[in-house]
């Protein structure tokens, strides 16, 4: 765009008068011209190619920004320029597509060329302090432009803090999704928020950390800008998911090399030999021709964004962009193929299907069929510790009237089995209770190997009595006891957290030898154990030729009845709309009873509290070392130990147990 005063018209020049009539007046007057001549209306784009240089600390090609080496990233920053219509622009994407970069640009634009005040938002104030330093740091330094506006940290009043950069007419601040301080810090008329679906659910208990940051935006209204980008999560719980079905779902098409025909690029669309990444190529939709992929490079360039759905609001545009796009020497076609391969288990494939594709992960929550479950029950006995169970756990739901623990065994790949199903009678406030449930912790079970084997640890729900648990929990020890509190959502950072030390003396101060408490996502965990239910076993001739169970296996023994399994399976995974028209999933209840659903999320709990998700093979090598081989005439013994015990009401009662055989307690599970 043509500058609005010829910085060579004569009006400006010498001739015009003596006003310059002394040493150095042309360079004054050069200078008096250039402050009079407005800055080029420059998009996001070509600011970037024109003053953004790339920092060796922060990229993997350092030097000048060049928009060209990802032609699709164009139409996407160029619509945060104050000159195009779109007020909010949401991206889902996945990794190594560039969308780091191109938020930065726009970061930088700002500062330089349209400034005003900035909110930047990361899913925490931690991260947001990571990002400073990481990345708007270099984007600083590295770039003339930006390094006259912004002064140096250490200058005395420079306005310029790890979360706040002042500059020339605007401010950026940075701050984490989880501070709702941070969130009502300013009016921003522009606004970046990175990640959200990492954001929590609600910042410091005041709400949507989203909604809070857009509120910041009203007092710009049109004038605003929206940046929402994220690698998504879940179905159903992803907000940039949520977002972008709410856009006009753009796709960037490009065209086969062959016949031109124009198509945006899908995974189902990429082929290979089975074990030979290597021979990867895309295969065109329309004439089948294979596409290698130097020729990635020509079709990116000449590719276009299209709608491909109505946006709900005129002023959202969206835009999906997966890693088939990454541009040659960053993620190839040979190496996306590499991935799928390796990704055999459950997270592989979702963290491949988020990171790699761009797209939401479908949880599968439909409950097994009990019937099936309880027609497969194996041969061996409830109370026995099969071969290739390593360690014990146990998971306690407290009633009204009674305590119920299942105990089960964990063994390679989380390969577990039903060992015994305890009922506890009595309330919460009796002490024999108490004391029944404390013998439980001294009790061994016979392993088909010669062994028995005592509860590693046993995972205690506060929900009901929390103060008799804990009372009970002190006396019998935290080294083998976990009280825990369940959480619901999927979006946590960790499957558990703690322990958070819940007694206080009278002065407030928590008490390092008082209870703790562990949290738990019992969501997370109920999909894991249907997940690893609907997993099949390998046939008697599978096994004969060495097959054996996948990772995760769920053996159930004969002894519980049908209650108990139906009880396993007693709950759903639905999606729910909440007040304000969000949608989530959530675990809802098919029958009334649940306990032993929620036994064995507790002991799977346990199994993750004492370490099994973090074990290295060697040490699973040592425990199976420690376990000792299995001998014949030991294992009927264990065997024969359970065969003369009644089943009542799905319960094993049996009788005092002698303890002549080795007790294996590992060093692992102390």
């Amino acid at each position: 765009m043509s500058a609005v005063t010829s910085p060579s018209s004569p009006r400006f020049g010498p001739s015009s008068g003596d006003l310059f009539a002394f040493d150095g007046a042309e360079e004054l007057s050069q200078a008096w011209r250039d402050g009079l001549t407005p800055d080029p209306a420059l998009t996001v784009s070509e600011w970037a190619d024109r003053h953004r240089v790339l920092s060796p600390r922060a990229s993997a090609e350092p030097g000048r920004y060049r928009s060209d080496r990802t032609p699709y990233m164009r139409a996407i920053i160029d619509a945060l320029s104050p000159t195009h219509p779109a007020r909010r622009i949401v991206v889902m994407k996945s990794a190594q597509v560039g969308f780091t970069e191109g938020g930065n640009n726009w970061i930088g634009y700002v500062i330089h060329h349209a400034p005003g005040p900035m909110l930047a938002v990361q899913p925490t104030v931690e991260l947001a302090k990571r990002f400073s330093r990481q990345r708007i740091d270099p984007l600083v330094n590295e770039s003339p432009a930006l390094r006259e506006r912004v002064k140096p940290a250490r200058s005395r009043d420079a306005g310029n803090t790890v979360l706040s950069k002042e500059f020339p007419a605007g401010l950026l601040v940075i701050t984490g999704a989880n501070s709702a301080v941070g969130l009502r810090s300013m009016p921003a008329r522009y606004l970046f928020l990175d990640e959200v679906d990492a954001y929590p659910p609600s910042a410091d208990e005041e709400g949507d950390p989203v909604a809070l940051a857009e509120a910041r935006t009203r007092t710009f209204s049109w004038r605003s800008k929206v940046l929402l980008g994220s690698t998504p999560t879940i179905h159903g719980l992803s907000r940039i998911e949520r977002e972008y079905e709410a856009s006009d779902q753009r796709r960037y098409f490009v065209p086969c090399p062959y016949c031109r025909e124009m198509q945006w690029l899908k995974f189902e669309r990429l082929r290979w030999d089975k074990g030979k990444p290597e021979s990867s190529h895309y295969e065109c939709e329309s004439c089948d021709c294979r596409i290698e992929e130097h020729h990635k490079t020509a079709m990116l360039e000449a590719g276009e964004w299209r709608p491909t759905a109505e946006a709900q609001d005129p002023g959202t545009i969206g835009f999906h962009v997966s890693a088939l796009y990454s541009p040659v020497g960053w993620l190839s076609w040979e190496n996306i193929a590499r991935l799928w391969e390796v990704a055999t288990t459950y997270d592989a494939k979702r963290s491949f299907t988020n990171s790699v594709l761009g797209e939401t992960w479908v949880e599968v929550g439909e409950a097994p069929d009990w019937q099936r479950l309880y027609e497969r029950r194996e041969s061996w006995q409830i109370g026995v510790v099969p071969s290739g169970a390593l360690f014990l756990t146990a998971g306690a739901d407290v009633q009204k009237d009674r305590i119920e623990v299942d105990v089960w065994a964990w063994g390679r790949g989380l390969e577990s089995w039903l060992v015994d199903h305890i009922v506890v009678e009595g309330g919460p406030e009796h002490a024999g209770t108490w004391e029944e449930l404390g013998r439980l912790l001294d009790r061994t079970w016979p392993h088909v190997h010669g062994t028995r084997v005592a509860i590693a640890k046993l995972a205690i729900d506060t929900g009901y009595e929390a103060p008799a648990v804990y009372s009970w929990a002190r006396r019998a020890g935290f080294a083998q006891v976990a009280p825990i509190k369940g959480v619901e959502g999927f979006n946590r950072a960790a499957p558990v957290i703690g322990p958070t030390y819940v007694d206080v003396s009278e002065g407030g101060k928590k008490l390092r030898r008082g209870a703790r408490l562990w949290t738990i996502a019992v969501a997370t965990f109920k999909s894991e154990t249907y997940r690893y239910l609907r997993l099949a076993a390998p046939t008697d001739e599978e096994i004969e030729a060495g097959a054996r169970h996948p990772a995760g296996y769920v053996h159930l023994p004969h002894g519980p009845e049908a209650e108990w399994v139906k009880q396993l399976v007693a709950e759903q995974l639905v999606t729910v709309k909440t007040k304000r028209g969000f949608t989530r999933l959530e675990w809802q209840k098919l029958r009334e009873r649940n306990e032993a659903l929620d036994c064995r999320v507790y002991a799977r709990a346990a199994a993750w509290i004492a370490g099994a998700d973090r074990w290295t093979d060697a040490m699973w090598l040592d425990l199976e070392n420690q376990i000792g081989p299995a001998d014949a005439g030991e294992r009927d013994q264990a065997t024969v130990a359970t065969t003369n015990s009644e089943p009542v009401a799905g319960v094993i009662r049996r009788r005092p147990e002698r303890h002549t055989r080795r007790v294996f307690r590992s060093s692992y599970l102390t």
